[in-house]
């Protein structure tokens, strides 16, 4: 038998202290930040995917505020709780926000978990003031990669009770949303840079949800570009055709729109 060194019996600790400070620093609160582009512009509630933040949607934020929009980007900690716990907090939270603008017309820009809270949100509380919606990379049905993955004790460390909801099964959470009620542009992408996840997926996608998965009956338009799952927000292919959904219900001509 090979006994380990001190060194390798001290790789555990290390380890388990590691994770320990990763997950402990991880937001435990929500945070909106407001940028009022003027008094009464239409603002636009930006939510970020799974293990992601705010910073994530930066980028898609600037461009909006450009346009005249002002824009509440909220920053939740998605590995922190459930679809349903999360769900009123992040989008009540920007929703709020926009109404502190003076806003009485207020659309959203989502990333993959991001969606299923809004449509969440909107089946149990609906905003009055929603205008459009554009979904970047949604599991709106569902992802095999959470199928797959479920039972392995990395997921659930790093995904946490939300993600481990969005699978395919009629008991998860996606299956289970109400009807949109919304206009909604989705973007959906066909870039990974994942061939294990994507092994898993079963049809063209992003590596983390299929095309066919992001699509969901009264989408208004639809559009797939080459990116990955996480880079789908920061395309510049995508925040342009993100800005032309919401100022006129439709993506640009000849941008790969189905």
């Amino acid at each position: 038998m090979i006994h380990p060194t001190n060194n390798q019996s001290r790789i555990t600790p290390i380890i388990a202290i590691v994770l320990a400070g990763i997950l402990s620093s991880c937001a435990t609160t929500t945070r909106t930040e407001l940028v009022t582009v003027k008094p009464g512009a239409e603002c636009v509630v930006l939510l970020h995917g799974l293990n992601r933040s705010s910073r994530a949607m930066e980028k898609m934020a600037a461009a909006l505020q450009a346009e005249g929009f002002s824009t509440a980007n909220v920053d939740y900690p998605s590995s922190q709780g459930t679809v349903e716990g999360l769900a009123p907090v992040a989008v009540g939270s920007g929703v709020e926000q926009c109404r502190q603008s003076g806003a009485t017309r207020i659309h959203f820009v989502t990333h993959s978990l991001g969606s299923i809270l809004l449509r969440y949100a909107q089946g149990n509380d609906p905003v009055p003031e929603i205008g459009r919606v554009v979904m970047l990379g949604p599991p709106n049905q569902g992802s095999e990669v959470v199928d797959a993955t479920r039972d392995w004790s990395v997921t659930k460390t790093f995904s946490g009770e939300a993600g481990m909801q969005l699978g395919t099964e009629p008991e998860d959470i996606p299956a289970q949303l109400m009807p949109i009620d919304f206009e909604l542009g989705i973007v959906a992408g066909t870039g990974t840079i994942n061939p294990f996840m994507s092994a898993v997926l079963p049809e063209e996608d992003d590596g983390k949800v299929t095309v066919e998965r992001t699509k969901v009956a009264g989408m208004s338009d639809f559009m797939t570009v080459g990116n990955s799952h996480r880079t789908l927000m920061k395309s510049k292919l995508v925040i342009e055709n993100t800005i032309a959904f919401l100022k006129t219900g439709r993506f640009l001509a000849g941008s790969g729109s189905d």
